[in-house]
Parts: C-alpha cells; structure tokens; sequence
C-alpha cells in the first residue's frame, strides 16, 4: 500500500482568498500569486469564469506551499479567531452548502505532523509522541475508511416517547460527505505549516511511519482521554451498544501487580474506589509529567485523579434547569442506576420535587451538571442540611477522573513514558490485545 493522502476541509466561506507562494498547476497552466475565488450561483467564479470544481496542484509536493487568507480556528469555542494560515500539497475548492470550501490534500505523514505538533505540548516525551503519532494515524486512517468526523452531534438516541423515565442519549459522529476530516479541535487540530513543527515530532513520525493499532483485521477505535482514574471504561458504557474486544476493563497501573481491579458496575465497590486514591500510572501530581499532556490553563488545578465539586440546592437546581431545559423543582437526590467498568455513571437517576427522570449516558450527565462539563461521570453524591420535608442544602460529588476513560488515558502514557516504557508498550497496555501493524512504507 502506498501512502494514503487526506483531504483536510479547512475554510468554509463564500469567498476565499489564497496565495500560491510557488508555481501551482491548474488545468495545464501554471499559476502562482494572489488569487480570489467566489461563490456564484451553484458554481466557482476565478478569474472571470465558471468552474464547478478547482484543483490546485504543486509542482514540487515536498517544497511547494500556499497561504490561505482569514481561516477561522477554534470554531464555537471561547477563543474563536481568524488568522492566515500555509499549508503544502494540493488545494481543492468545491461548492457546498452555498458557499465554498477550501481543502487541502496533503500525504497522511505530513498531516500527522502538523497534528501532532497542535495537539500535544513541546516537553511531551519521544515515547509519548510515537504513541500519539500511532493512535492519530490509526484514527485518521479508520476516519477516511468511513468518512466520519466526530463533531459534537447526537449520532443515536435510544430515549423514545413511549419511555418518559429515561432519557438516555450519546453524542457521536457526524458524516463530512466531500473531504475526510476538518481541520478544528471537532476532529484533530490541523494548521499546516503554519507554525514551526519541532524536531521530536518528526522524529516521532518518523520512527512510526505507517504504523497503525488493529484487532481481527480492522483499524482500532483509537479513543483517547486525559485521565481515566485508575480503571479503564468500555466503550459501550459512553457510546453506541458495541462491545471491543480492545478496549476492556483493566487497572491502568503495572501488568501483573496483585491487585486487579474490582468490579466498579458495583455500587458498594465503585464508592470504595472512588472514596480512596489507589496506585495508578495516572495518579501522578507531578507537573513535569502534567505539562507534557495538558495546556497552560488547564494546570491550575492538579485534582483530577480524585476531585470535588460541590453545590447549594439553588445552584444545583438552577444549573440542571438551564443545561437540560427539565424542570425538575428542588433537587430531592441524585441516584447511581448503573455504572460501568470504571465506576463511570451511564445512567443517573434526578429525584426532584416536580420530575424524576434517569439520564444517560456520561457525557449527557457530565453536561446536565456542570455548566461546561464535570471532569467525569465517576462520582458519588453527599448531601448535607436535609430538611424536615426531605430537601438538602448542599451536594457534594467526589468523583474520580478526566474524560470518558475509554482508551488510552493520556497522564498514565506520559507517566509510563517517563519510567522508560517505550510506545508500543504503552499502546498495548491501553488497548488489550491489539496489534501495532506497518501498513505503508
């Protein structure tokens, strides 16, 4: 198999501006400079014509940039901008929803670079940016096999009418039909060349070049998330019904230790593990090994292996209004239904003074209680100041962990990178029984 190229969709506008800062060829011409295409009635308008598809090609795919005018990065979130960004390889425009879209078509190793240089920090360890490198390609390749990017949107809904107790949804992915992934934080964050990649991505690329994580002949699911807790979750806890023989319950702490994890589906051991802090590679405070996974602002706080929130009933109450748009009246309780393999709630029961209803799965749970998102669905409620009529005051969640806990948990492989385990050994420690396979030279 040669090297797959991706195509990137990066700008989405009725106009785009670029320049092609080398000779680019565009039907057996050769073009370089500024450049202006608009969206015209169902088709492209560039340089006085109609066209219903362009495609700019380098002369030299290794050297040969352009420079796209105005991208907006970090679409929907807080730090939204617009910023010129370059990029090599190819640049394809298209008609799309009554606009244009700009993508990229660049080789699967250069792509990886600019990924893994955005996403991870530059002291991250040689060991931990080859895993990374394996799980973004294997995401990437698995990604353009179905042409799927997961954006925020729900991908199934099993909560029906018939069933007003429950109301259990997760969020999973939503299909780009004309490019194979986006260039935001929704898929992987992509800026070209834009900014300086360093030397030890590379080298992580390199040493890894093809190499992808597989089970039974398929591409594994390469989920990821920053902290798991201690125990790993299992994917149809969080997502769809589907059991993956790789991704399974199992103590992220060393193979062979004495003290196997404990059966977190129940209530009695799940409160005994998330009360304590047993040894796990991510129980770490360590912010030399932090820095390595988690951005500036986000190492305000190191309590995420075990954390606490806590809030009154009116704040309580107020918040799972406004973030779920349920009246629930005063919160009388918040009820454990059924966890999973690592003490993550999948489905909570609210008892309040109006309606009771039990939620699912974590990621809609971690959104009704937060106004962002709780650090995860593993936790257990205290409450505090009980009323006569059976109102508390005050809740407390302990809950342990960052993120879905499905896959690798991104402290614990830093941790382990920096006690000298090499890539693949942290790879096969997060997904059991996979294989790490070269499918291109």
């Amino acid at each position: 198999m040669k090297e797959p190229k991706v195509h990137v969709g990066i700008l989405f506008e009725p106009q785009i501006e670029f320049i092609l800062l080398n000779p680019y060829r565009i039907n057996g011409m050769e073009i370089s400079g500024k450049q202006v295409v608009t969206y015209n009635e169902g088709k492209i308008l560039w340089n006085g014509r109609l066209y219903d598809e362009l495609l700019f090609e380098p002369m030299n795919e290794v050297t040969d940039a352009f420079e796209l005018l105005d991208v907006t990065i970090g679409i929907n979130f807080h730090w939204e901008r617009k910023e010129d960004q370059r990029f090599l390889g190819a640049l394809k425009i298209i008609v799309e929803d009554n606009k244009l879209t700009g993508i990229n078509v660049i080789h699967v190793e250069d792509y990886l670079t600019s990924v893994i240089s955005s996403e991870m920090s530059a002291t991250a360890s040689l060991e931990l940016l080859k895993a990374h490198a394996v799980i973004s390609r294997s995401w990437l390749l698995a990604n353009m096999q179905t042409n799927q990017c997961p954006h925020s949107t729900v991908g199934a809904n099993n909560h029906s009418p018939a069933n007003t107790a429950e109301f259990i949804k997760w969020y999973e992915r939503d299909a780009h039909t004309r490019f194979d992934v986006c260039a935001d934080d929704h898929c992987q964050r992509y800026q070209g060349i834009t900014r300086a990649s360093t030397e030890i991505v590379k080298q992580a690329i390199a040493a890894t070049r093809g190499q992808l994580l597989m089970s039974d002949g398929k591409i594994c699911d390469a989920r990821f998330s920053k902290c798991c807790g201690g125990a790993f979750e299992e994917f149809q806890y969080c997502w769809e019904d589907v059991k993956y023989p790789y991704l399974t319950k199992q103590r992220d702490w060393v193979a062979g230790s004495s003290s196997p994890v404990a059966d977190l589906t129940q209530e009695p051991e799940a409160v005994r593990w998330i009360r304590t802090s047993p040894e796990a590679f991510c129980n770490t405070t360590d912010k030399k090994v932090l820095s390595q996974v988690l951005n500036n602002y986000d190492q305000e706080t190191t309590d995420f292996y075990r954390w606490k929130v806590e809030y009154s009933q009116d704040e309580l109450s107020a918040l799972i209004l406004k973030r779920s748009g349920v009246d629930y009246g005063q919160i009388i309780d918040l009820i454990p239904v059924a966890r999973g393999t690592s003490g993550r709630l999948w489905k909570l029961k609210i008892v309040g003074t109006k309606k009771t209803l039990i939620i699912g799965k974590e990621l809609e749970i971690r959104r009704t209680l937060s106004t962002s998102h709780l650090y995860s669905s593993a936790f257990v409620v205290d409450k505090e100041g009980i009323s006569p009529e059976g109102i508390p005051e005050r809740f407390i969640l302990t809950g342990a962990g960052w993120g879905h806990g499905v896959g690798l948990c991104q402290i614990g492989a830093a941790v382990m990178g920096e006690q000298g385990y090499k890539y693949d050994a942290i790879l096969l420690h997060y997904y059991i029984g996979a294989s790490i396979d070269k499918l291109y030279e």
